[in-house]
C-alpha cells in the first residue's frame, strides 16, 4: 500500500513540476511549483524523514512561494 502511494506522489510531482515549466502565467507557475513542494513533503515523510518535510513544508513551499508572489505583485505595480 505504501509503495503505491510513493508512486502515485512521484508521478504526481512529475506532472505538477512538467506543467509549472510549460505553463504561461507566471503566476500559475508560481502555485504549481508550490505544488511540487507539497508533493515533496509527502515524500520526506513516506521516507521517515519528518524533519526534511516540515522544513520543505515551511520553507519551499511556504516562504519561497510567498515571496515570489510579494515580488510579481511589486513587478506588477511597476509595469
Amino acid at each position: 500500500m505504501i509503495g503505491l502511494i510513493i508512486l502515485g506522489t512521484f508521478i504526481t510531482v512529475i506532472i505538477i513540476a512538467f506543467s509549472a515549466v510549460i505553463e504561461k502565467r507566471v503566476s500559475h507557475s508560481i502555485i504549481l511549483f508550490m505544488g511540487v513542494g507539497l508533493g515533496s513533503v509527502v515524500l520526506f515523510f513516506v521516507f521517515k524523514a519528518p524533519d526534511v518535510a516540515l522544513t520543505e513544508a515551511v520553507i519551499g513551499s511556504g516562504i519561497s512561494s510567498l515571496i515570489f508572489l510579494m515580488a510579481l505583485k511589486h513587478l506588477g505595480e511597476k509595469a
